[in-house]
């Protein structure tokens, strides 16, 4: 059914659906409300789950750890600060392989405070072993939740799913979203049942000590299955698009690149942005394209390499910085193409964005403008002069 919701809302709704036994999250800005809603509904009985209210982000990740770890279906949701004080519990959960579904409001990290977006939360943990996927819309915020436990609880998966959705603009923006209804989502997600889980019946450990015997190959098994759901994605995705007649999520999105030789490269929101710049310069007659990336870990590097063959060029939109390195992006696509057999496209990386500044369609002009320069790795776009000019 279709409805005009905020983006949180949205999210609210289609977590509800797919039946969480424990919810617990602190509030953040802008994520609150998500999460606000779920309360709402446990407290109305709308939602037969526990919602475990917690002082801090850290609990609340250490308590969707300890609900996963007796085989309880589990959600919550963070930001920026938020993301970051619950950094050593995120690593905890991938490295006990167990399917935690959480949402990020993307958002810039302190200091100087700052509650815009941009994409720096979630760099800060891309190494931790959870898949990380991003949305482009809220209709698609909304539909990678479902693909997110599908992917999860998979068996031979078990591992954590992050979706990140753009602060406020997509969590507080509005829009049609055809929200599942109950019965689709039951037939989609089946309730979830695994035999990996403390029980006194059946015991186990988790959480051990792994010395150096053990350690490095626990690690390389987390590597493997994440390059595993290189090719579980898209079934699963495939999946989706069967059940609810419409294409959400995969490793990656092509748009206008049947007979492009330049190219961005990016993901989130920004996307949209992307491609009303290119539908201005394709009635220019440049033969643009875009590349968005659904799933940044694993990193897609054979569908990426695939999808910039033929250009000659490609521009990394970034909404993050790797400090003293570049973008994060620019980094993973380098790395990707260098094993291209042939010529390597010229690859410039572009920081767009930090701090909640506005992408405008005459901002992805500026970036496209420099690809007829020289190659740039880190180049930062929208710059105020008189700022830094005051710094001198």
């Amino acid at each position: 059914m279709k409805e005009f919701l905020e983006g949180s809302h949205a999210i609210a709704q289609v977590i509800k659906s797919c039946r969480p036994g424990v919810i617990s999250a602190y509030p953040i800005t802008p994520q609150t409300h998500i999460v606000e809603d779920l309360a709402q509904m446990v407290a109305n009985q709308e939602l037969h789950a526990q919602f475990v209210n917690v002082e801090s982000e850290h609990s609340a990740a250490s308590v969707v750890l300890g609900a996963e770890a007796t085989g309880v279906r589990s959600y919550t949701a963070t930001s920026s600060q938020g993301l970051l004080l619950m950094a050593e519990v995120v690593f905890n959960i991938a490295g006990l392989r167990l399917p935690v579904v959480m949402t990020t409001a993307n958002r810039a990290v302190s200091a100087p405070i700052n509650i815009w977006n941009d994409q720096q939360d979630v760099m800060a943990v891309r190494d931790s072993g959870w898949v990380l996927l991003f949305a482009e819309s809220i209709q698609e915020a909304v539909d990678l939740h479902l693909q997110a436990y599908k992917i999860g609880e998979d068996p031979r998966i078990m591992l954590p799913v992050m979706v990140n959705m753009d602060g406020f603009i997509l969590t507080h923006g509005m829009e049609v979203v055809d929200m599942p209804s109950q019965e689709e989502v039951d037939k989609y997600l089946p309730s979830y049942n695994t035999t990996y889980k403390l029980d006194i019946e059946h015991p186990q450990t988790m959480g051990y000590l792994a010395d150096p015997d053990y350690y490095l190959e626990i690690r390389y098994l987390v590597q493997q299955t994440q390059q595993e759901l290189l090719g579980i994605i898209p079934q699963v995705a495939k999946e989706f698009q069967k059940t609810f007649g419409r294409e959400s999520g995969g490793l990656i999105q092509t748009y206008r690149m049947e007979d492009a030789d330049q190219a961005f490269v990016a993901a989130g929101s920004v996307c949209g942005t992307i491609r009303d710049a290119i539908d201005e310069l394709r009635s220019k007659g440049r033969k643009v394209g875009l590349v968005k990336i659904a799933t940044y870990r694993p990193f897609p590097k054979d569908a990426v390499a695939a999808a910039l063959k033929n250009v000659r060029e490609v521009a990394v939109v970034d909404k993050s910085v790797s400090l003293g390195g570049f973008g994060p992006f620019y980094t993973d696509l380098t790395s990707s193409l260098s094993f291209l057999a042939g010529k390597m496209p010229k690859v410039s990386g572009f920081i767009l964005g930090l701090g909640g500044r506005d992408i405008r369609v005459g901002s992805i002009h500026d970036v496209y403008e420099k690809l007829g320069g020289k190659q740039v790795d880190c180049e930062f776009i929208g710059l105020k002069q008189e700022l830094l000019a005051e710094t001198e």
